[in-house]
């Protein structure tokens, strides 16, 4: 089995688990390029795919395709975000981010998870976590301390079944495929960034009419059952342009209303995006 195969179809079981892949270079660097010019802001909005993460996808499908058009990808990313997060640790250069989570763990009292683990060929460690409903963590480097960074939202994790230039990406031997574990809170608060007051964002449509008709198509997408939540989503969007078409609803308060719904139900915000954008070329 070469190197493109085995990470489709690691790409693929991951899918089965319930994660939104995309195909990464030997670079670990997304492997399909951009349809843009540099300093685009586009987020996967244009409908093409090459926006790295927010090609990210549960479809078993699309991501068959993605791979088709990345002949030479070695390896996959996880979309980070929704419920799942990464803390990467690096044990390189001097610097031991393993010895780092240590020394938080003795010091704000908490057990280090026995968690999904993937390890990496530099001798580190990819910990996925799982996060509460409704909370955002940012990705940073170095917020944790030396050694370790968070892929929070918009980030990714390279997948087990993976290789980079530096070797192949394996579940930890003494571990193997276990359950993905909660961050323990102390961690959590400190992956966190503090707290600014803002006005409450609301959604203002333009009528009555717009603010029920918004208002349903967000509880579809609430409501949705595990395995049809993107569907649910793809049918609210597609309802939801033909009211922007009609002079209803405004482009943005589409977009900023479900993607906010979609990521609340677990789905990660790049294929929440990448959904809702194919709803509108089709209602196009």
């Amino acid at each position: 089995m070469n190197s493109w195969t085995r990470a489709r179809n690691s790409a693929l079981y991951a899918i089965e688990q319930g994660y939104a892949v995309f195909p990464l270079s030997i670079n670990k660097t997304p492997a399909i390029k951009s349809p843009h010019e540099r300093g685009h802001n586009c987020k996967g909005q244009c409908g093409q795919p090459g926006h790295g993460v927010y090609d990210a996808t549960t479809d078993p499908a699309y991501a068959r395709h993605l791979f088709e058009l990345a002949p030479r990808a070695t390896g996959y990313g996880i979309a980070c975000g929704g419920r799942t997060i990464g803390l990467d640790i690096d044990r390189k250069n001097g610097v031991d981010g393993c010895a780092t989570l240590n020394q938080l763990a003795a010091k704000l009292g908490f057990d280090i998870p026995r968690t999904m683990t993937v390890c990496t060929p530099s001798g580190g460690f990819h910990l996925w976590l799982s996060i509460p409903d409704g909370v955002t963590v940012p990705n940073s480097a170095g917020r944790l301390g030396p050694g370790i960074d968070i892929r929070g939202t918009g980030g990714y994790l390279v997948g087990p079944g993976s290789i980079g230039r530096g070797g192949d990406y394996g579940l930890h031997p003494h571990l193997g495929e276990v359950d993905v574990q909660p961050v323990p809170e102390e961690l959590l608060k400190l992956m966190l960034p503090p707290v600014v007051a803002r006005p409450a964002r609301r959604y203002e449509p333009t009528g009555s009419k717009a603010e029920a008709a918004l208002n349903g198509l967000v509880r579809v997408v609430y409501g949705a059952a595990q395995g049809t939540r993107n569907d649910r989503l793809y049918w609210a969007a597609a309802k939801a342009w033909a009211h922007v078409d009609d002079g209803h609803m405004t482009p943005a308060d589409v977009e900023r209303t479900l993607v906010d719904a979609a990521v609340s139900t677990g789905l990660a915000e790049a294929e929440a995006i990448r959904t809702i954008a194919s709803a509108r070329r089709s209602a196009a």
